[in-house]
């Protein structure tokens, strides 16, 4: 057959033909015809768009580009067989509502904290962080060796959602506040944002803990709303302007010792995937994770010194008295939640488990390091 004859007999087998495009797990046939008008023989195959939504504000430094990173991870990795569009908080759900978007497949994964779910299930909040408890590199161990995973598994199986970290803010701040906070007396009648475990404390302590979704913050402060807030930390904090209301930084934060941030998975579509295709989702999640700890250790750094060189902001640490009291409480609270069912309370048995052997060795390594260096350098 001479060449001519064989690219006419292609073309009419390529009219005839049709693509299979899918979207969320749905299948739709569209004609060969449109998709080479696209002109790339590559979309003749079959291709997979699926919708990331988020609790996050558009492109936000860190938060928002852990979700950017796993989307591009992943798109790669299967080189554009699996597209993955990252929607921020507002676009098409609210920040409060990709738990729900996902569990029901209106959306088919999102990029938020789990303890954000603690008022359907108690358990959810060990995996973001609790009151005195792991570190991002304990929690990583936890999860990833100690049992953790499969905890969890169980838990967002419940939901109709399969769930991995795909970042870690490290350890975060304790606040800002409006006014010195020397004495126990000082969080009486204060309001202040702090969502999971962490609030439960600050009630405890006598002030009023209020939800806020990140975008929300600001103006609370503006107007009096809330009296103090915890977000993050000098980068994330210092791109909100916290330090224009609240003008007094307190830390270490005793709430969120190392904040893991989640991807969950609606279980229809994480069971449609291939081994091979969850196996890359996995490692986007482990890389977005890995590259978050690194970059908020570069990027909080720049910012406090900003903080303090250009706003004259000098963080201050909570008295001793504040930090013995503080740790009473959270003990209580996180038993009394971490009791709370039979299924919470494995996962608390379990956490508390990790928690109490890795001090064996956290404490005589990084942490009796940090101690030592700081007082040879200065």
């Amino acid at each position: 057959m001479k060449r001519r004859e064989i690219l006419t007999a292609a073309a009419a087998l390529a009219t005839g033909a049709t693509a299979v495009a899918v979207l969320g797990g749905k299948k739709e046939t569209t004609s060969a015809v449109s998709q080479n008008q696209l002109g790339s023989p590559a979309l003749n195959k079959n291709r997979r768009q699926l919708r990331l939504v988020t609790s996050w504000p558009k492109d936000f430094p860190g938060l928002g580009i852990m979700a950017n990173r796993f989307a591009e991870f992943v798109t790669k990795m299967t080189e554009g067989r699996i597209e993955v569009k990252v929607y921020a908080a507002g676009e098409l759900v609210g920040p409060g509502e990709v738990f729900d978007a996902v569990s029901t497949g209106a959306a088919d994964m999102y990029h938020a904290a789990e303890y954000y779910w603690q008022g359907k299930a108690k358990g959810f909040s060990f995996f973001t962080a609790v009151p005195m408890g792991l570190t991002a590199t304990e929690i990583n161990g936890w999860v990833n060796f100690g049992g953790g995973q499969e905890l969890w598994d169980n838990l967002s199986a419940k939901f109709n959602i399969k769930a991995f970290h795909a970042g870690n803010t490290g350890h975060q701040m304790g606040g800002w506040f409006k006014k010195e906070i020397n004495t126990l007396e000082d969080f009486k009648g204060l309001k202040m944002r702090m969502p999971g475990i962490g609030g439960e404390v600050i009630r405890r302590l006598g002030g009023a803990a209020v939800k806020l979704s990140g975008g929300e913050i600001y103006q609370a402060l503006q107007s009096g709303a809330i009296d103090a807030t915890e977000w993050v930390g000098p980068w994330n904090d210092y791109a909100f302007g916290f330090y224009r209301e609240a003008p007094y930084y307190y830390g270490p934060g005793f709430h969120e010792p190392g904040a893991a941030l989640s991807l969950g998975v609606n279980l229809d579509v994480w069971n449609s995937l291939s081994a091979t295709d969850q196996a890359i989702f996995i490692a986007a999640g482990r890389s977005a994770n890995d590259l978050s700890v690194g970059e908020y250790t570069h990027e909080n750094t720049k910012a406090l010194i900003t903080l303090k060189e250009k706003h004259n902001i000098e963080p201050r640490v909570f008295s001793k008295e504040i930090w013995d009291r503080i740790g009473i409480l959270s003990e209580e609270a996180v038993a009394e939640i971490g009791t709370s069912d039979k299924q919470t309370q494995a996962i608390y048995e379990s956490y508390l488990k990790a928690r109490n052997s890795y001090r064996t060795w956290t404490e005589i390594s990084d942490g009796a390091y940090i101690t030592a260096r700081a007082a040879a350098l200065k």
